[in-house]
Formats: structure tokens, sequence, C-alpha cells
């Protein structure tokens, strides 16, 4: 097949392939290059996590700490990724994604020789994780929307799957590693072997053939950022899904950040019992992802959000009570497996609905959801578990997610005819934003 020979989304046709339907993403050679890549990438950064928290909890024991390290490490993404989003429906997206995961090595090599050399400070810690944040600001809506240049459209849900799997087999692998490092041999090696695993990602994105012809968005970079918000703003279903990403990310993932206080102080485990309950957590997130990868369409998907978002808030009140460590390590698996299922199945149903000229824009408001608002939650829930304890605190957000949950339950039908009417009109109309703009059922409530 020759290179001209493209789909709507502005990639080649793959050749048939005999892979698995859970798999049928894989068949794409630029899919390949970047899954390979990120797998090894992304161990190093689960392990940078995990050595990250721990220094920070063995330098200064304070949970406030740990909050505040979290919310320098991604307040940037609530504060710059509108702006990112609106670069990235601009340049070339494989370009910019060099770009941020050269700047994220560089900043990952720096902390490994900070901590090396003994000369690692907490504002260190934190001015780097800020720096990251910023990079990450630009990084998280590039890789979501480059993720459809890869596949096509007819791929793209099993390819977010496939993403969030590799993310979380990642998440298994990176911690307990981490663990075992960080108990033998300290938390710089693990910074350094971090840095040295974004090579992988680097040399998988130069060897990727990318074919796309994009329209520039038009007009001033604040009237492209106005744009993309306002597409949000009035869509009901995007909307809907962003708002209880928003609240789960600020009342139930902080339970991360506060995990060296439950892994020491609450169920004894120290640097190795952390590993073992962050792995916990991706084996999960790992099965969520698979879950979703065997799934063939969108149908039901709405569901899954909700009731996934229930299950991830009765998965946290159950671990707050539990003082067995391995009970609390079993618990912490569908807590994961919820928890990625929400992630995912939200993020799959959004780039299903945008049309692909404010596909950056759009991720990046789910970048703010998503990740963007977690800091602030890390930094109420480090004072509130400072105050009342990391597992009231832990216990608490698991019922306003269930509260979000049931809300988003029962404003389902209402939404539900709008998003198959998006849905189909990206599929007619090969992502053309203005049947959206223009459709009146697009903004109904």
């Amino acid at each position: 097949m020759g290179a001209t020979d493209l789909n709507p989304s502005g990639t080649a046709d793959p050749p048939r392939s005999r892979l698995p339907a859970p798999l049928r993403a894989l068949r794409h050679r630029n899919f390949q290059l970047f899954f390979s890549g990120q797998l090894i990438s992304l161990v190093g950064t689960w392990m940078d996590t995990v050595a990250e928290s721990w220094l920070i909890y063995r330098l200064t024991g304070s949970s406030i700490l740990l909050g505040t390290v979290a919310f320098c490490s991604q307040i940037p993404v609530f504060l710059f990724a509108p702006l990112g989003g609106t670069i990235v429906d601009k340049v070339n997206r494989r370009n910019l994604i060099v770009v941020t995961q050269a700047a994220s090595m560089v900043l990952a090599g720096t902390l490994a020789f900070l901590t090396l050399t003994g000369w690692v400070k907490v504002w260190h810690v934190m001015a780097l994780a800020a720096g990251l944040g910023v990079v990450n600001a630009f990084d998280i809506p590039g890789r979501q929307a480059f993720i459809v240049e890869m596949v096509g459209k007819e791929d793209l849900m099993n390819a977010i799957a496939l993403n969030s799997s590799m993310f979380n087999a990642a998440r298994i692998v990176g911690p307990a590693v981490a663990g075992v490092l960080v108990a033998r041999i300290g938390e710089g090696w693990c910074f350094a072997a971090n840095s040295a695993s974004y090579i992988a990602v680097i040399t998988g994105l130069l060897m990727m053939r990318v074919q796309r012809k994009r329209v520039p968005a038009s007009g001033t970079p604040l009237e492209n950022m106005v744009e993309g918000f306002r597409f949000v703003r009035r869509t009901a279903p995007i909307r809907a899904l962003l708002m209880l990403l928003a609240l789960v990310s600020v009342v139930g993932m902080p339970y991360a950040v506060l995990m060296p206080i439950f892994a020491d102080r609450v169920l004894h485990g120290g640097a190795r019992g952390l590993g073992i309950l962050m792995g916990a957590t991706g084996v999960g997130a790992l099965l969520g992802a698979l879950s979703l990868a065997a799934r063939k369409g969108l149908k039901g998907l709405g569901s899954w959000v909700a009731v996934a978002s229930g299950g991830f808030g009765a998965s946290l009140i159950l671990f707050s009570i539990s003082r067995n460590f391995w009970l609390s390590a079993a618990l912490l698996v569908p807590a994961g497996y919820s928890m990625m299922t929400q992630m995912a199945s939200s993020n799959t149903l959004i780039q299903a609905m945008v049309p692909d000229r404010l596909r950056g824009r759009v991720m990046a408001v789910y970048s703010m959801g998503f990740m963007g608002m977690a800091p602030i939650g890390a930094l109420l829930a480090g004072a509130a578990a400072d105050r009342l304890g990391a597992p009231l605190t832990v216990a608490i957000g698991g019922v306003v997610c269930i509260a979000g949950a049931a809300f988003f339950g029962y404003k389902l039908p209402a939404i539900r005819v709008t998003a198959r009417q998006l849905i189909v009109a990206q599929n007619l109309a090969g992502g053309d934003p203005e049947q959206e703009f223009n459709a009146p059922v697009a903004a109904s409530e």
C-alpha cells in the first residue's frame, strides 16, 4: 500500500493483522514504536514517583510536605495546560512530544545528581517537580491528541485502553523495583534509571513516519483557548464527564499521596511495603485497562464511568478501615481497577466526541480535570491528614466519590442521546467542528 493511501484520520491504513482483538491497535507501526518506548520509560517514571515520595518522607516525615510536593508537580498542569493544548493544535505533535520527553529526561537526571551527591534539599525536589509539571502541561495533551494520528479513529478506543494497560503494567513493575532499590541503595539510583529510560521513548518517536494534514487554528492564542473551553462548556456529555473526573481527582486520587504514611505508620511495611501497595493499585488498574481493551464499541461506557467512580469510592473507604497489610494491598486492586476504568472510559468517550481541530485544546481541559485538580486535592489531603489522620481523610474522599457517581448516574439518561449524536457526527463528518458547534443538541442539558 502506498504512502498516499490514507484513512480519514490522516494515517496510512495498516496491513491486515492476525493480532487478537484486544491488541488490534498494535498493527500500526507507529503505535508499536510508541508502545514499546513508553513501556520502558514509564517503568522509570513509576520508580521515580515512589522514590521521590520516600525521599521527602525520609527527609521530613511530614504529610503536609508530601502533599506540597505533589501540589508543586501537578499545579502547573492546571495553570499551563490551556496554553499547551493551543500549541498542540498548531504544531507537529510528534516533534512536540520529543521535546517534552527530552526536558523530562534532563529534570530527572538533575534530581539523580543532587541525590547521589548528597546535596539534595526539599526545595530542590519541589523546584524540579514544578518544572516537570510545566513540561507535562504540554506533554499530556500532546500525547493524548497524538494517539489518533498513530492509529486512526477505528482503533482509537483500543489504543487508549492499551496505552492505559502499558501505563499500569509499568505501575506494577516500577514501584516493586523502586521499593527494593530504595531500601538497598537509596533513591538516587531510581532517579538515574528514570532519566536513562527516556532514551527509549525518544528513539521510538524519532523512528516514526507520521503523515497528517493539520489545519492550523486561526486567531490569537487567547481566542484559541477560549474556543476550546467554549466547546467543553456547550457540550453537555463532555462537561459532565470532566466534572466527575475533576471531583474524583480532588477528593479520591490524593490517597496515593498519603501512601507513605499508610505504608509506614498505619501498616508498618516501610519502603518495600510502599512499593507493594502501589504495585497492587497498578495490578487493579492494569486489569481495568485490559477489560476496556477487550471491548469493541462505545455502548455502555457511560454506565461504566458511573459504576467505576462509585466502586473507587467504596474501595477507598474499605482501605481506610483496614489495619492488615495484605488485606489493604488486596483492597487497592479494586481501587486501581475502578480508577482506571473511569479515567480510560472518560478519555475514550471524550475523544470520540471531539473534533480533531480542537482535540489538543479539549484534551488540555481533560488534563486540567484529571491531573490539574489533583494537586489541590493533594494539598488539602496533606493538611487534613495532619489534623484528622490519613485513614479518615481517605474515607471522607471515598464518600464524596460515591456521591459524585450517584449524581452522574442520575444525569446520564439525559446526556446519553446528545453523546450518541456527537459520536455519529464525528464519524460522518470526519471531525468537522462546525457540526458540533451548530447542532442545537450539542448544547443540551
